[in-house]
């Protein structure tokens, strides 16, 4: 590993926990239940961040993301442990965004005041759903009067930055009750939210068990319902799934909207710094282990980087702004805006000046419409 030589140059920084009480039915981010493994799973995170702190002295850390997996099962003192040593080896910037991504039953005072203590001053709640027989159906183990219990605490203890997940599409849910679990969260005044459509994987419980979910058409209903029913109460549709009040949107994960710099420490984390990807392979025990488990992918290509670029950014609102292609990649923009043309007359598109952004109705379709404006540039390319 060499020292990046960066001065104050922006980072990302994620922390993986890859423990859970219990495995989710539809969940496919890495992680175990065997609580054995964590005191030397801590260890070997914490020698990772002051290896990395001294690598990373030339950049500023202005978002700290710890996810999982389940961060708050780890209890107040591993989970400290962890938000101390990033703060003492990583230059964080003063405003730094710190996240820590929370489930219900295991969000406790104790918990809470560790992370305060700490720094964080944001939290997001693993919520899904209202109701707790769909709760059950999918794996999770809390109780929708815990998530209540477990945010009015967040709220007592001086956290005043809180997002929450929802699903939707899940097997049996009509719009209705969907749309019911919405407004049950907007009465603990979330500032952010992050509503999710299920995606069956094949390596998951419920991919193999592969149930009935809604179809196709049920599901884009209730996504556009949703939309306006978060417009309606004040927030902002920032990028597919995620909605915020104004002024908080997600720093971190705009980091990986806008293809910025980014360090991720534990199995299966990514990391793109320098214009090269990393990771460490899905294996506690090798990383325990300190085996030579860092993956170093060749630096991406320009045209792979320009491609990435149109892909995340055109999951947000803010789209694509040409000017800032052509900049970015010293290019000809012309054959991307004449794919985006050739869309207008289906409301999917639309445009202000030279920025380019997908409709509601379009993220909807986004894979399709992100294939045809890629593809319009590699024709470019090969042009």
């Amino acid at each position: 590993m060499s020292r990046f030589s960066y001065k104050n140059k922006p980072l990302g920084l994620y922390i993986h926990i890859p423990f859970c009480v219990s495995k989710c039915g539809y969940c496919d981010f890495y992680s175990v239940t065997d609580e054995g493994l964590k005191k030397s799973y801590v260890s070997a995170l914490l020698t990772h961040i002051r290896e990395y702190g001294r690598l990373c002295s030339g950049y500023t850390v202005d978002t700290v993301y710890v996810g999982g997996g389940t961060p708050t099962c780890l209890g107040p003192k591993y989970l400290g442990r962890i938000l101390q040593e990033v703060r003492s080896k990583f230059p964080l910037a003063d405003d730094a965004e710190i996240t820590v991504e929370c489930n219900p039953e295991s969000t406790d005072k104790k918990v809470l005041d560790a992370m305060k203590k700490h720094g964080v001053n944001r939290l997001s709640f693993g919520v899904q759903s209202a109701h707790d027989e769909e709760l059950r159906a999918i794996g999770r183990i809390h109780t929708f009067a815990q998530a209540q219990q477990a945010v009015a605490l967040a709220r007592e203890k001086g956290f005043a930055n809180i997002s929450l997940d929802l699903m939707y599409g899940l097997p049996g849910q009509t719009q209705q009750m969907f749309l019911d679990s919405v407004e049950q969260c907007l009465l603990l005044e979330p500032q952010h939210l992050s509503c999710y459509g299920l995606k069956l994987e094949p390596t998951t419980k419920m991919g193999r068990e592969n149930p009935v979910l809604p179809d196709d058409d049920e599901q884009a209903d209730t996504y556009l319902a949703m939309c306006g029913l978060l417009r309606d109460n004040g927030y902002e549709h920032y990028e597919i799934s995620n909605f915020a009040k104004p002024g908080f949107r997600s720093r971190h994960n705009l980091k990986y909207w806008d293809l910025s710099e980014y360090l991720g420490l534990g199995p299966g984390a990514h990391s793109f710094m320098n214009g090269r990807r990393f990771a460490f392979a899905r294996d506690i025990k090798a990383y325990i282990g300190g085996e030579d488990i860092l993956r170093d992918e060749e630096e991406v290509p320009t045209f792979q980087r320009q491609g990435e670029y149109l892909m995340v950014r055109l999951r947000t609102s803010d789209g694509v702004d040409f000017l800032d292609l052509e900049k970015r990649y010293n290019i000809d923009s012309t054959p991307y805006e004449e794919a985006f043309r050739s869309l207008m007359g289906q409301e999917l598109v639309a445009h202000r000046g030279t920025r380019w952004y997908l409709t509601e109705k379009g993220f909807l379709v986004s894979n399709s419409i992100i294939n045809t404006v890629v593809e319009a540039g590699q024709k470019q390319m090969e042009g």
